[in-house]
């Protein structure tokens, strides 16, 4: 863990409670770091910030003029999203181009994510399937790729079809890796996900925001970043933090949160992007990280700062409101040193 620095810590009466360790990589379209924090090069599973990178191959080949999808549905195939009823809408339909039942998704089901938000009462067993999965954007893509290129359908999410070993060259080369140097697991949804150093990781979104301005993926880059920004609220969901960062954005920043600690936030106008892990996932201090590092970046203004002043999560309350403690970034951005 010596590669890891402290990022945040939490205080309660005035006395440290928690201390959060990550890492940061600020880089440009190229792979160069910009800035950092702990090493940039920390290799960490993608998780769900993978999800537009996946879904090059769809693009690349068609598939949004063969199915005749709309930005709405693209947004979906980059989506964690809260299952509320205008994310199953838009999966629906990418099923229906694509002229496949949902329980082809081998997403599984789990209790839609908008009842963590405090919906009430919660939604009932038997009233949400896999379609109200957080991934079933992404896996409704997979299925339309699939039925595109007379794939196999049972088997899309083994390594070894064709639809996964698409997506593994293609997430190679947007970052800047060779296929063998991406270590492969199985996301939470059963798709395999791949670890990488964050500045690659960094990298690919760099590109992504770049639109067609990068000379390989420009157009479908350019679809990607355009249907995030322009339906942040598909990507995430009702008050979730995707949403939330897109909307300060302005439509300049393409953002990706996955599971254990990972966030990407790039530029559309710098044409860069900063990769932030939190060593133990930890969500309040990634969220707390990632708003300080985009202030240490300059990419604040004074309205931007005070939108994302909630996901600093400064204060820390008890359960009656009252102020017990602070939550605050404790780490500096550091330029690489000029030879």
């Amino acid at each position: 863990m010596s590669d890891l620095v402290p990022l945040v810590e939490t205080t309660r009466g005035g006395t440290r409670e928690c201390l959060y360790f990550g890492a940061i990589a600020v880089v440009d379209t190229r792979g160069r770091v910009l800035a950092s924090a702990g090493d940039p090069y920390w290799t960490t599973f993608t998780r769900s910030t993978l999800k537009p990178l996946q879904a090059l191959p769809f693009v690349q080949g068609g598939g949004v003029q063969h199915f005749g999808l709309s930005a709405s549905n693209l947004a979906l195939l980059c989506a964690s999203h809260s299952g509320e009823p205008m994310h199953v809408e838009q999966v629906q339909q990418i099923l229906d181009h694509a002229g496949v039942g949902y329980r082809r998704l081998q997403c599984g089901c789990h209790v839609p994510y908008y009842a963590e938000l405090g919906a009430w009462p919660p939604p009932a067993p038997g009233t949400y399937d896999e379609r109200n999965h957080n991934c079933s954007g992404k896996h409704s893509g997979f299925l339309a790729y699939c039925v595109q290129h007379g794939l196999p359908l049972d088997t899309y999410l083994d390594p070894a079809h064709p639809l996964q070993r698409a997506i593994r060259g293609t997430v190679a080369e947007a970052v800047g890796l060779q296929e063998h140097q991406l270590a492969m697991g199985i996301d939470g949804c059963s798709a395999p996900n791949y670890a990488m150093p964050l500045a690659n990781l960094a990298q690919g979104f760099a590109r992504l925001a770049s639109g067609t301005r990068d000379a390989r993926f420009g157009e479908s880059f350019a679809a990607l970043a355009d249907a995030m920004t322009a339906h942040p609220e598909l990507v995430s969901g009702t008050g979730r933090n995707d949403q939330d960062y897109m909307r300060a954005g302005r439509g300049d920043w393409v953002t990706k949160v996955g599971a254990e600690g990972v966030q990407v936030v790039a530029s559309r106008s710098r044409g860069e992007a900063l990769a932030i892990k939190i060593g133990d996932g930890n969500k309040p201090a990634l969220f707390a990280a990632t708003v300080e590092a985009l202030d240490q970046l300059g990419w604040l203004d004074e309205e931007q700062r005070q939108a994302l002043q909630p996901w600093r999560n400064a204060v820390i309350a008890s359960i009656k409101g009252a102020p017990v403690g602070e939550r605050r970034a404790v780490f500096r951005l550091a330029t690489p040193a000029k030879a």
